[in-house]
């Protein structure tokens, strides 16, 4: 009778300590953790847990760490989107947000409609999102909830919606660029030279990247003209301290060139020749295409740039540059700003 109740008590003490909601519960006072709500979620256990794909720096790009154990979901992120006070990952059929500046990354599924084909965008008037299908949704921060906007655009292939200081709303998409004085109620299309993807403002010029690489507009953005064509398409725009910098595609070179710009977009210095940048190469004879540059971001006085070897940081305006993170093969880092934090992805080569 006796070793029937050691054997009784052995197994409810194996049943107990091998609870899983236990095990990894956020309220426990050894962690000094806060609990999480029922839709957060929690790290990856210690058996698969991801290395350098998600790396943030509080010090402006000098140090990074590594996040990836925190990440919502063990795969490569889709996407990945950063304001001044969160940021966001995007998965195949779900988004996650979590605010920046935490030391430990606490996720919450974010209820955007159609999660796994959303993009966001950080506009003056708020945070909104937007399908290719063509969709467009505003978040009421008061409830949380997403709003239908723009509902009167009939065009289809939305790549990006972009607001300006004085409250211009630009829609760029696969047919060009449209733009809204009324808040959208009425559109314009002031560009049709191939697609959109993404656009800057300062000092009363627009920047924008286009199907034939980068396009300036000084009159609001109602006529556009070609300040970068090199037989390849835009890449990004950014602003940065007194100017603009830019990532478009060498035709002739066939790789990706970084440029910076202090005359409001008219004229365009290369600032990449030190990182070496890589060389896109056609698939053939079994080799594969090499990794391209993938982003450009200032922090301070610093530019940050991912790049296929890994992170660089340049203190002079890409006179000189300093790897301060290591690639992985076949990926690249994009750098996201999110206020005084940075993060770096690991995508696709080529993203």
């Amino acid at each position: 009778m006796r070793l029937l109740h050691l054997t009784f008590l052995f197994s409810i003490l194996s049943l107990f300590s091998s609870d899983p909601a236990r095990k990894y519960s956020r309220s426990s006072p050894e962690t000094n953790e806060i609990p999480l709500s029922d839709d957060s979620v929690l790290a990856n256990d210690a058996e698969a847990i991801a290395t350098n794909i998600l790396l943030q720096s509080k010090d402006g790009g000098q140090t990074w760490q590594d996040m990836s154990q925190w990440l919502p979901e063990k795969e490569i992120p889709l996407d990945f989107f950063a304001g001044e006070t969160d940021v966001y990952v995007r998965g195949e059929y779900t988004m996650y947000r979590s605010k920046s500046n935490l030391t430990i990354p606490v996720w919450e599924k974010e209820n955007v409609p159609a999660p796994g084909r959303a993009s966001l965008v950080f506009n003056r008037s708020g945070l909104m999102a937007h399908h290719y299908e063509g969709h467009v949704y505003k978040k009421i921060s008061a409830t949380g909830t997403w709003q239908p906007v723009y509902t009167n655009f009939k065009k289809h292939s939305i790549r990006t919606v972009f607001e300006t200081s004085d409250g211009m709303i630009f829609l760029g998409c696969d047919e060009g660029l449209f733009k809204s004085t009324d808040q959208g109620q009425s559109w314009k299309h002031v560009h049709n030279e191939g697609w959109v993807m993404s656009l800057v403002e300062g000092e009363g010029v627009f920047i924008a990247t286009g199907d034939k690489g980068i396009m300036r507009s000084t009159d609001g953005g109602e006529h556009w003209e070609w300040v970068i064509s090199e037989g390849g398409v835009g890449i990004a725009v950014e602003r940065i301290a007194g100017g603009f910098a830019a990532i478009s595609y060498n035709g002739t070179t066939r790789s990706r060139r970084i440029r910076i710009s202090m005359d409001g977009g008219k004229n365009w210095k290369a600032i990449d020749e030190r990182i070496q940048t890589a060389m896109f190469v056609l698939p053939m004879n079994g080799m594969e295409a090499s990794g391209l540059i993938s982003s450009i971001k200032q922090m301070g006085t610093h530019l940050v740039c991912g790049h296929p070897r890994g992170i660089y940081l340049s203190p002079d305006m890409g006179r000189t540059w300093k790897m301060v993170h290591s690639g992985v093969d076949k990926k690249v880092y994009k750098i996201y700003a999110a206020g005084p934090v940075l993060y770096a992805v690991l995508m696709a080569e080529g993203c």
